[in-house]
């Protein structure tokens, strides 16, 4: 069966075949995406917990800002890490503004990619629909010239247009999939960073006060 269908997709028209290499380009791609965002963000989600149990341990900025430089694929780590050397840490406006402009690039990382996932899942099913269509109008060429409706004549059109389809499938549903699921898993670590920054800037705070 397996040789069957291989046979069919060297038989199938030029756009079949081209349709399913650019399906083929979307699977491969999105696979990709899919075991590196998963390592980032694991690796991410992991380092944010060492750092938080180093900030919470000790309030001291520079041991703080010696340990982040150890976490540099943490979020929360590298807010803390960028607004301390970017920043006056007595300025409270300008941290906060420091800590926004940094939150909104850590989110970006968490969420790079994943536009390609979403267009991927989005995007496939169609152009699959199109491999379908073209399949459909070779069968009903192959009739016309045949003049006749066999079996025969119809099945290779026909086969062209399932494949089509099953890679369009083949290529959406893990994307889709992953999408949601990374989706989730950044928006939950940019909460994080979120709670980090208003500890920190209550920390800040606090050390202000004290002189």
């Amino acid at each position: 069966m397996h040789g069957n269908a291989f046979q069919l997709v060297l038989d199938a028209s030029l756009m079949v075949k081209f349709v399913l290499l650019v399906l083929l380009f979307f699977s491969v791609v999105s696979w990709a995406i899919i075991v590196k965002k998963f390592l980032h963000l694991r690796n991410a989600a992991r380092e944010n917990v060492s750092f938080y149990h180093s900030f919470r341990r000790t309030k001291d900025l520079e041991t703080l800002f010696a340990t982040s430089k150890k976490y540099l694929v943490s979020p929360i780590a590298n807010v803390f890490r960028d607004v301390c050397a970017d920043t006056p840490l007595d300025d409270m406006e300008q941290v906060t503004n420091a800590l926004k402009r940094f939150e909104a690039l850590e989110a970006a990382k968490l969420e790079r990619h994943l536009s390609f996932l979403a267009t991927c899942g989005s995007a496939t099913p169609f152009i699959g629909l199109f491999g379908t269509v073209w399949g459909i109008m070779s069968a009903f060429m192959s009739i016309g010239e045949a003049g006749a409706a066999s079996l025969a004549v119809v099945a290779p059109g026909i086969a062209e247009a399932l494949i089509a389809t099953a890679m369009g499938l083949v290529a959406a549903i893990p994307a889709v999939i992953a999408y949601n699921y990374y989706l989730t898993g950044a928006r939950r670590q940019e909460i994080e960073m979120e709670d980090f920054s208003a500890e920190l800037l209550s920390l800040l705070r606090r050390l202000r006060d004290e002189g």
